[in-house]
């Protein structure tokens, strides 16, 4: 198993691993990026990572220096030569470098970073028990502005969130925004499940027009929803809407679908994850497995 680095197709060792400090994705963090993981060694809907990639560098105007099918080929030629069973993958496409200053004419030649390492998915024990997570009211980066919704490498206020949730026992933050709605994980999408007036149960999950980034994950489990004939509601519950849901979860590239168990100092339903939660993962997996 290795971990290795391609910087504009160059593929290298990490400590050969070089980027100008005059970099706008160090100086500013002027990049966006992707997180990706493979199953059985190929990266997990890739076309759809690259194509978000794209989106997010058009919104922030970001040129990319290649096309998407050759950052295809980067992508797949770094996890082979990693030879890892599994492997975590982060894409990064900077603004470039140039003279000091913030007018984004200054820089020149975006630079595409792949980093790939072994996966460390969670512990088991955080499926079959769940997870606690916090509350945390910040703005995020690209709220209010034409970037909404693109995934930057500015996260400072997710760096922040999560020291705070550390710091609390926590292992994720959930963000509230300026209305007082549950919005989304510092580095996950939100769902729960609740009962509605007939007693079906329903799927919540907050709209993209919330703000949020709209996960890859999420998006394979709203199609695994679907097939399981779940209804299905686009709303960012409340605080109060929490801790009255019936089960709750996130999801990410990574930690697939994460149940919680405690938000703050609440304690959710029986403290154990739901059978609903665990249903939906199941056939998430399954659906991953059928490619």
């Amino acid at each position: 198993m290795a971990t290795l680095v391609s910087i504009d197709g160059n593929i290298v060792a990490p400590a050969d691993a070089k980027v100008s400090v005059f970099d706008r994705g160090f100086l500013y963090g002027d990049s966006v990026f992707e997180t990706i993981r493979t199953y059985d060694g190929k990266p997990y809907a890739l076309n759809e990572h690259l194509e978000r990639l794209a989106r997010s560098a058009e919104r922030v105007a970001i040129d990319l220096p290649v096309t998407v099918g050759q950052l295809r080929g980067q992508v797949h030629a770094v996890v082979t030569a990693s030879n890892n069973p599994e492997s975590y993958i982060r894409l990064m496409v900077t603004r470039g470098s140039g003279e000091l200053g913030l007018a984004p004419d200054l820089a020149v030649s975006p630079l595409v970073v792949i980093l790939v390492t072994p996966l460390t998915p969670p512990p088991a024990a955080a499926y079959a028990d769940g997870i606690s997570v916090i509350t945390h009211h910040t703005r995020r980066a690209t709220d209010s502005t034409l970037a909404e919704g693109a995934k930057v490498g500015n996260y400072l206020a997710s760096v922040l969130a999560m020291k705070e949730a550390k710091a609390r026992g926590a292992a994720e933050a959930l963000i509230l925004d300026a209305d007082g709605h549950v919005v989304e994980g510092a580095t996950s999408n939100l769902f729960l499940f609740r009962h509605d007036a007939k007693g079906s149960s329903v799927l919540v999950t907050p709209p993209e027009s919330s703000g949020i980034l709209a996960g890859i994950t999420r998006a394979g489990v709203l199609e695994v929803a679907r097939e399981l004939g779940l209804r299905i509601e686009f709303e960012a519950p409340t605080l109060d809407d929490l801790v009255k849901a019936d089960e709750v979860f996130i999801s990410s590239s990574i930690r697939e679908l994460l149940p919680v168990v405690r938000v703050d100092d609440q304690t959710l339903g029986d403290a154990r994850p739901g059978p609903l939660t665990k249903r939906l993962h199941e056939a998430f997996r399954e659906f991953v497995r059928r490619g």
